[in-house]
Formats: C-alpha cells, sequence, structure tokens
C-alpha cells in the first residue's frame, strides 16, 4: 500500500520532508500541499509530479485522496490541523510543538482520547537518531546502574534576527526535555534556570543559559544551551549511573590526522546531525500508517514538553526553582510503543 501524504507548511522544513517523503523513503507519495503563501505552495506542488497545492490546509485534510498528513506549518496553526486531522480519521505526523499552549494541548489529547485510537505522532526526531538509541539501550540494560545524572548540551553556530530568548527554551532545548523524559522513562518534577556571562555574539539575546531539571526518580538533568557559539551545530549527551557512564560518541566516520593536529567534521546544522534520524522517523510513521497503528512520540509526549517548557520560563523570568504541574497521564497513553 501507498500513503498518499498531505503536507501542510512547505517552507524550508515543510520541502525537506517533502523531499524526504517522495525520493528517499518507500510507501509513501506526497499528493498535496498547503501554504500560508499560496504561491509558495503552487511552485512547490508544480516540482511534485501529481500533486495538488490547496488553499487551505483545512481543503486539504478534507480530501478523500489524502490518506494521512504532515503538519509542519507556523506553531500556533497546529492546534487547528491537528484536531481537524483526528476529526477526519487520519494520521497525522505534526513537527514540535504539538500546539503553543498547555490548554490546546489538552484539547488535542481530549479529542483523540474520544475518537478511541492514537492517530497523532509529534516529530521529536532525536528518539530516532542512532547514537541516542544506543544510549537508551544501554541504560535500559542496566549497564551502568540507575541513572544519577544526565548533562546535555545544545549547541548552534548562530541563530537569526527573529530568534528570541525565550526560544531558546521553548524551540530549543524543548527537544532535550523530550529526549531525557525517553531516556529515563519518567517525568520532569521541577526545573530552575540560570544565566551566565552574556556572549557577545548573541547581541541582547540571553545566551548562554543552563538549565536544570529534577526527575521524578531525583536523577538530575543539566542543559547548556548556546546558540551563537560559531564552531558549529553541536548536540551532546551523557548519562552518569551508578557503576559508569554511556555518552554520545562523535558522529564523524573519520579522523583525519594530518601536520601534528586531529580532527573531525562538525554538522553545520540540524539537518546535517539528523538527517538519518529524520530518515527513521518518517519511515515507521509511514509503516505504522500502512497497519492503522500510531507508534512514534504521541500528544501525551507533546503535551508533557509544552508543560515542561511553560515551567522553565517561568523559571528564566523568575530566577527562581518552579515545579512543574502536570496532568496525570491517562491510561490511553500508557503504552510503550515508540518509547
Amino acid at each position: 500500500m501507498t500513503v498518499n501524504v498531505g503536507v501542510i507548511g512547505v517552507g524550508m522544513i515543510g520541502q525537506d520532508h517533502i523531499r524526504r517523503l517522495t525520493t528517499v523513503l518507500s510507501g509513501s507519495e506526497v499528493v498535496a500541499v498547503a501554504d500560508a503563501d499560496p504561491a509558495r505552495a503552487r511552485t512547490v506542488a508544480d516540482g511534485v509530479p501529481g500533486a495538488r497545492a490547496y488553499a487551505t490546509g483545512q481543503d486539504l485534510i478534507r480530501d478523500d485522496a489524502v490518506d494521512a498528513v504532515v503538519v509542519a506549518s507556523w506553531g500556533p496553526t497546529h492546534e487547528e490541523y491537528v484536531l481537524a486531522c483526528i476529526e477526519a480519521g487520519k494520521s497525522v505526523f505534526c513537527e514540535k510543538p504539538l500546539a503553543t499552549t498547555q490548554e490546546a494541548c489538552l484539547r488535542i489529547l481530549d479529542a483523540e482520547m474520544k475518537h478511541g485510537k492514537r492517530l497523532v505522532q509529534v516529530g521529536f526526531m532525536r528518539r530516532y537518531d542512532p547514537a541516542y538509541r544506543a544510549l537508551k539501550e544501554t541504560v535500559a540494560s542496566g549497564a551502568i546502574g540507575a541513572p544519577l545524572f544526565v548533562h546535555c548540551a545544545h549547541r548552534n553556530p548562530s541563530v537569526p534576527a527573529t530568534y528570541t530568548s525565550d526560544m531558546a527554551i521553548n524551540d530549543t532545548s524543548v527537544h532535550d526535555i523530550d529526549i531525557v523524559r525517553w531516556l529515563l522513562d519518567e517525568e520532569v518534577v521541577a526545573t530552575s534556570v540560570l544565566t551566565p556571562r552574556r556572549n557577545r555574539r548573541g547581541g541582547e539575546l540571553r545566551d548562554p543559559i543552563f538549565v536544570l531539571f529534577e526527575m521524578a526518580s531525583g536523577a538530575l538533568v543539566d542543559v547548556e544551551i548556546s546558540v551563537n557559539i560559531a564552531y558549529g551545530y553541536d548536540i551532546r549527551g551523557e548519562i552518569v549511573g551508578e557503576t559508569g557512564v554511556a555518552a554520545l560518541a562523535e558522529s564523524n566516520p573519520v579522523v583525519l590526522k594530518r601536520e601534528g593536529a586531529f580532527s573531525g567534521r562538525v554538522p553545520a546544522d540540524w539537518r546535517e546531525r539528523f538527517v538519518r534520524a529524520f530518515d527513521l522517523e518518517f519511515q515507521e510513521w509511514i509503516n505504522a500508517t500502512v497497519s492503522g497503528t500510531a507508534t512514534g512520540p504521541s500528544s501525551w509526549d507533546g503535551y508533557a514538553a509544552t508543560v515542561v517548557a511553560d515551567a522553565a520560563l517561568e523559571a528564566l523570568r523568575t530566577g527562581t526553582r518552579t515545579t512543574v504541574s502536570i496532568r496525570e497521564r491517562p491510561d490511553f497513553y500508557t503504552s510503550k510503543a515508540g518509547l
């Protein structure tokens, strides 16, 4: 079976997903696109054989020729499109965030539970990265004992002028929030944020920042977020256990030694670092859609990440430790599938 996919939002990431779905993966065909910029939608559709441009995302979702939907539009539009997909009974892959407010996330949870079947997958692609999967397997095996600390770093060479200080948490560190929940299989219960000396390259941005998460088990997680560090896109992760340490390895296939030094490549951006993760993420989504299931990061995961990010933003504003107040997890979302 071939899954006919409609893509809402055909900016940079939407177009990259179209490339992936049409030229890299198997079992899918992009048949429809929509965008807030109709001219861009038409241009993108012209480059995809058989694809049609729609005036609105709602029109795309209503088309019976569309089996499943990718939502890669502006964050505040996600709730509308995800709810419409649930109402239509269509599988939907939603780029993060699931929605921009906790209340909107809860409306999605309620709608999906009322439907009676999982339809939503949230785009937390790090869960599909082979290095992170190996890290999770190591922790789950008990090889390093119970996790005590997790050290993370998310470093960008630069960010656009539209990037705000709050985005360091609700756009950048949201990936770290999700990945530590997944690695440790537990929730964040409190958070604190520290702001060290500013990087002069960031202008008025509060950059870097240091975020501390307290997990339900008592394990501590620290996340360094540096978004103007110049040298490259560098993602770090290390788990300190009772009897050992497990860490992400460098992603270079080779180490170059010459002229008295050794070196390796630092990725330029997220597309280079996580290209394999994106491919695996979408292939597994397609396979699940064919099977009539959903196995990846759920609406619950999208909601939990939003709640923790909101608490971290409050901690950033107030300079105080902030408790994470999260709804009790419904039985509907207790399956370990996709973890």
